[in-house]
């Protein structure tokens, strides 16, 4: 999709953002990551920017690029790239993280998304992105599919997290 464009979260986008992370969380979705509470939104900005480069990360966190998906001027959706795997992720996370935002869905914005990310994935030197999704997500299977992602089985429930399938997909690396 040429208008879309996948851009770092800015000053002027607090009230979208929210409203968006708002819509997702009734459907148990984190679209701001990690959440902003009520911090002023200039330091959440910088913090995403800090975490980007691999800094101010707890110790459960790798440095990874926070993106929303815009377009018109209409924030669309979001999508999290993580430079790297931890245990956590190389199970069920994985390399990309994304979402659409309900009235946005089925406009082909997840495709466009996730191939945004695989360019991001490919800068930061990974050949073969891990994108997972719940297993009976099947937009989301479909759009991983459509990316050329090849699966890797199943990562089971455990805890509060749900089994997800696995795919890796090339970046073109």
């Amino acid at each position: 999709m040429s208008d879309l464009l996948l851009r770092p979260l800015g000053p002027d986008d607090e009230a979208q953002a929210r409203a968006a992370h708002a819509e997702l969380a009734a459907d148990g979705f984190g679209f701001l990551l990690p959440e902003p509470g009520e911090q002023p939104w200039g330091e959440y900005v910088a913090l995403l920017d800090a975490h980007r480069r691999g800094e101010d990360l707890e110790d459960w966190m790798v440095p990874a690029t926070f993106l929303v998906a815009e377009v018109d001027g209409e924030i669309v959706g979001r999508a999290s790239v993580r430079h790297g795997l931890n245990d956590f992720l190389a199970t069920w996370g994985g390399h990309v993280g994304y979402g659409v935002r309900p009235a946005h869905r089925r406009r082909g914005y997840a495709t466009a998304i996730l191939r945004g990310c695989l360019e991001v994935c490919r800068g930061h030197g990974i050949e073969h992105a891990l994108v997972t999704c719940d297993v009976d997500n099947v937009g989301s299977a479909a759009v991983i599919e459509a990316c050329d992602g090849v699966p890797d089985g199943v990562a089971p429930a455990t805890g509060t997290v749900a089994a997800k399938k696995r795919y890796w997909v090339p970046t073109g690396l």
